[in-house]
């Protein structure tokens, strides 16, 4: 439990290998510290109960789980820094309205502390009773990669805004119901239509397979959203990890024929974009025309880009220069956040972090949709 908190609170950069077993063993730790406080109780006081603390080397095994307990109080401070960097992100990118948008009225502190409650008793299980799923539909044809799920509340309201999530796995892995799950149920929760959708993989296929099989997410939403409830004029699409770079790259090539094979005359423009932990470089070898950086616009739609400021699989610093590209060119709000402490995949768990970043992403785009 020492190794993993101290790879939590000081993940190693170099070399590589270390970094990616130090990333894998810190993630859970980095966003739920709670667990290992529980685990560290339980174990200690299981010892004293059992009389097995009697020889100094066994005092100084609870010592070291002492220590151990500190680092991950440590740890769980650096998570509840996130909300007053996100508030104050909020009032640079937007404006001095933002209060209003974060919707700080009569629900606001009872809700915060409802889900408090639930980050310190429940922070793995993410789902919501309100909420339905609607699994794997069909939007391509290339299999159970082009595949999608629908979330919506159980009310079934119509109109809601629609927000597309991609998941991430460096475009070599992942599916479509395993990332961003808080920001997903909390939005079908609160009247939205949320779609996450797979998408082709590494290395079957390459770039731009992966963001032509967005735009068709895109265009599905538009022709079949009113039948769940959507309202696809109002579209944001969102990314995690590599599902940020293709968000980015979707944002800012909205209706463009060279991604669109077989589907030209689909409306694919998105009313915002959402990047968490995203990457913004080149893909694999194929040049700078496949960063997101390369397509920025003057009417690019509003941005918000969070990272955390420890990501040892993508450096903030690179999320940071395509904001201030972004934003050199943009005539639209850009909203760049560097979370305390947060590793790459913050948005796994519905801890304290993420909860604040979920908020952070409810007042954006509440602030989109009150501007439009």
């Amino acid at each position: 439990m020492a190794a993993v908190t101290l790879c939590a609170l000081a993940p190693p950069r170099r070399p590589r290998p270390l970094a990616g077993m130090g990333f894998r063993l810190g993630l859970l730790l980095t966003e739920a510290p709670v667990l290992g406080v529980y685990w560290l109780l339980a174990s200690t006081v299981s010892a004293f109960a059992q009389g097995d603390v009697r020889t100094p080397a066994a005092w100084a095994v609870v010592g070291a789980a002492a220590l151990t307990g500190a680092g991950l109080v440590v740890i769980a401070r650096r998570g509840l820094l996130a909300a007053p960097v996100l508030e104050r992100t909020l009032a640079e990118g937007l404006g001095p309205d933002r209060r209003a948008a974060l919707g700080a009225g009569q629900e606001g502190r009872p809700g915060h502390r409802r889900r408090l409650v639930r980050t310190l008793l429940a922070p793995l299980f993410p789902r919501r009773r309100d909420v339905e799923r609607i699994p794997n539909l069909r939007y391509g044809d290339a299999g159970r990669r082009n595949l999608l799920d629908v979330y919506r509340h159980r009310s079934r309201p119509a109109g809601g805004p629609v927000l597309i999530h991609l998941h991430g796995g460096g475009y070599r892995q992942g599916r479509k119901n395993t990332q961003s799950l808080p920001l997903l149920y909390r939005f079908a929760s609160r009247g939205w239509v949320c779609v996450s959708a797979n998408y082709r993989l590494r290395p079957a296929a390459r770039h731009p397979d992966h963001l032509v099989d967005l735009k068709r997410v895109i265009a599905w939403v538009r022709a079949h959203g009113p039948e769940y409830g959507a309202d696809p004029s109002r579209l944001f699409v969102a990314g995690s990890s590599a599902g940020g770079h293709m968000a980015a790259l979707a944002a800012l090539t909205p209706n463009d024929a060279v991604f669109q094979p077989g589907f030209e005359d689909a409306d694919t423009s998105v009313t915002a974009a959402v990047c968490l932990n995203g990457y913004f470089g080149p893909y694999y070898g194929q040049g700078a025309a496949s960063s997101p950086a390369a397509h920025v616009r003057e009417d690019a739609p509003p941005f918000l880009i969070v990272h955390g400021d420890r990501d040892t699989v993508v450096p903030a610093a690179e999320a940071r220069r395509f904001a201030g590209t972004l934003r050199a060119a943009s005539a639209s709000p850009v909203v760049h956040a560097e979370l305390p402490g947060a590793q790459h995949a913050f948005d796994l768990f519905p801890a304290v972090r993420f909860e604040a970043v979920v908020d952070a992403v409810e007042a954006f785009a509440d602030h989109v949709l009150r501007g439009r």
